[in-house]
């Protein structure tokens, strides 16, 4: 990983990121095979120190040669985790897209996709206090890097992704504000709101 960079311990940061994934995404069930390989100890939790998308981009590089250097047994997936770059959401949207073509210049595009959760997260077809993107804001920025194959495998066990979409929308939009609150996700960067904090707190979350 790239050189270290002040401020929140990464054993604090990968502690957040588990419990979001404990009690949200495995929690209320937004994507069905997580539970599987959390419990088995195969998702790697890796806190970048980027300060920098460039720098975010090299650890994305190390980070896909790493996963798939192991078998899926001992690491089947990789949340790799920025506490120090791309806060901003457009930013972070504009460098995923460089992130998708760094993929392809190293010819993984057959074997990794890249999925992407950010605090601030809006769909492209959602307004910016939709209910449904809450599905994707996670306590930092982060980078999924999951194995093509196995989402192969789970697509033909679970359906297709649009359908597990439509679902968790619907689920977080029962979910509300309160349950939101309740769920507590958090993150150890002063002077930043939790995930959808600003939201709640403006009363802004809707369906």
């Amino acid at each position: 990983m790239s050189q270290p960079a002040p401020c929140v311990d990464a054993a604090v940061v990968v502690r957040e990121m588990r419990h979001w994934v404990d009690h949200v995404v495995i929690g209320l069930n937004l994507c069905p095979f997580a539970r599987a390989v959390q419990l088995r100890g195969q998702v790697h939790y890796a806190v970048s120190t980027a300060t920098s998308a460039e720098l975010a981009l090299t650890d994305l590089r190390q980070s896909a040669v790493e996963l798939l250097a192991l078998d899926a047994p001992v690491r089947e997936t990789t949340l790799l985790i920025f506490p120090y770059c791309m806060s901003d959401f457009l930013q972070f949207n504009a460098v995923r897209q460089r992130a998708e073509k760094l993929l392809r210049r190293l010819g993984l595009e057959d074997s990794l996709q890249l999925a992407s959760f950010h605090p601030d997260y809006v769909f492209a077809d959602a307004a910016a206090d939709a209910a449904s993107n809450y599905t994707n804001r996670a306590p930092y920025p982060v980078w999924h890097l999951l194995r093509q194959d196995s989402v192969e495998r789970a697509v033909q066990a679970f359906g297709q992704t649009a359908q597990i979409y439509e679902r968790n929308k619907r689920a977080m939009e029962q979910l509300g504000p309160d349950g939101w609150r309740q769920l507590a996700v958090r993150r150890s960067i002063p002077d930043l709101p939790a995930p959808g904090q600003l939201d709640l707190l403006r009363g802004k979350i809707r369906p």
